[in-house]
């Protein structure tokens, strides 16, 4: 028998459903680390189970400071879902990647501040390493590659991803800055999905929506939440086409599945781990803590 083949979505700004899925359901779903940010929504797409996740809550009310990631992943985790991939807004940092393109990354740089807690699992109790030098896993960024070519995007192959704290956009100095390191997009969100599906045994990946140029294109007007709203609006239906594209991929493709990443990744020892610790991570790494 074929393994069942899975796919979760996160939707960033503008993406708050998910059409054309069969066996349609909303699910509210709980999580020793708390509540994600709004009800699931499951159902079949090219005989893929998959379950889809508003990001911001629908009716965007959750900020990226504010975002529960953990619970979010955990309730990926917890429905099944061997894949995911989070499609998420972002502003261009180079001349060639214009406003309505995809950028499928393949690194990731930090620069939040805020969000230690909800970047990893582990902690209070048991200790964990988990190996990040690849943080997209690259069978399903290639999927999600061929996937927005054939829906008919202008889709770049790889890219760095600076992730930064916001809620406020770049300062012109901020955003020099990530100019001379050579990244390629800047974003808010994707980060800290891209850790915690690794240390859940998830593979993850990226579709980076380009919404403006942030503010340092002297030739362009400085992003606002109305020009990014505009770009959604006419991007929206493109992104849909991906995810369906996505879907059809996956259904055709070799299973995708990150089990047994995390098999040499915990420090603390079986005895040492505490009681509340095991608890909070038996879905995650039961295997291996028993």
């Amino acid at each position: 028998m074929s393994a069942e083949k899975t796919l979760g979505i996160i939707g960033g700004s503008g993406i708050y459903e998910l059409p054309g899925l069969e066996n349609r359901q909303e699910v509210v779903v709980e999580t020793p680390f708390g509540s994600p940010s709004d009800a699931l929504i499951t159902g079949t797409m090219f005989g893929v189970r998959m379950a889809f996740l508003p990001r911001h809550g629908r009716g965007h009310r959750l900020s990226p400071s504010e975002l529960p990631f953990r619970a979010n992943l955990h309730a990926m985790k917890q429905l099944g879902m061997s894949a995911v991939v989070g499609v998420s807004a972002v502003g261009s940092m180079k001349e060639h990647i214009h406003p309505g393109h995809l950028v499928l990354v393949d690194q990731f740089l930090d620069r939040t501040r805020g969000r230690t807690e909800e970047s990893t699992f582990f902690g209070n109790g048991c200790v964990a390493h988990a190996h990040f030098a690849d943080p997209v896993w690259e069978p399903l960024r290639q999927l999600a590659l061929q996937a927005a070519r054939t829906a008919g995007a202008t889709a770049h192959d790889g890219g760095t991803y600076v992730c930064m704290e916001g809620p406020l956009f770049s300062t012109r100095a901020e955003s020099r800055l990530y100019r001379s390191w050579g990244v390629d997009v800047v974003g808010m969100t994707n980060l800290q999905e891209a850790k915690l599906a690794r240390e859940a045994e998830i593979a993850y990946s990226t579709i980076a929506l380009v919404t403006d140029f942030d503010c340092w294109h002297e030739g362009e007007a400085d992003v606002d939440v109305s020009a990014v709203l505009a770009v959604i609006r006419q991007n929206v239906d493109l992104a849909r086409r991906v995810v369906v594209e996505l879907a059809r991929n996956v259904a055709t493709s070799a299973p995708i599945s990150a089990a047994g990443c995390m098999q040499h990744a915990v420090m603390t020892h079986k005895d040492a781990i505490t009681p509340d610790a095991r608890r909070r991570l038996q879905l995650l790494i039961g295997q291996y803590i028993g």
